[in-house]
């Protein structure tokens, strides 16, 4: 009995010891880790770039686009000449597939403008 009671005591003081370090200013524990005002920052601040995705022929995108502005998706081949073209307006998140399925042999690009940048991808079709 007197041993249970001794080992209840060191995990209780244990877990309390732990439970205020971690709960403690920064100054006196973490001083090397990151402190709560830089996470939030980083997570205020995290860009919102698309995402492209590609399984065999196929390309897919995703775009969260918190301000609801104008988006335009423009597919352009090697030659310049544009294959493919949206604009979607009003919607938070951009979903976008490409089949390449049964596109001819060329280089295309998949080009996605917002309000504030323009954002590239490319996509070889080889002969098959």
């Amino acid at each position: 009995m007197k041993t249970i009671l001794k080992n209840s005591v060191a995990a209780a003081i244990l877990l309390s010891s732990t439970l205020s370090m971690a709960n403690g200013p920064e100054k006196e524990f973490g001083k090397k880790g990151i402190s709560k005002n830089e996470v939030e920052k980083n997570i205020i601040n995290f860009d919102f770039d698309p995402t492209f995705k590609r399984k065999g022929d196929k390309l897919f995108m995703n775009l969260l686009n918190l301000d609801k502005e104008k988006v335009i998706i423009t597919v352009i081949d090697s030659e310049g000449r544009v294959v493919f073209k949206e604009v979607i307006k009003n919607a938070v998140v951009v979903e976008k597939a490409f089949n390449f399925e049964n596109a001819f042999e060329d280089k295309y690009t998949v080009v996605i403008t917002d309000s504030k940048e323009t954002f590239q991808e490319s996509v070889v079709v080889k002969g098959k």
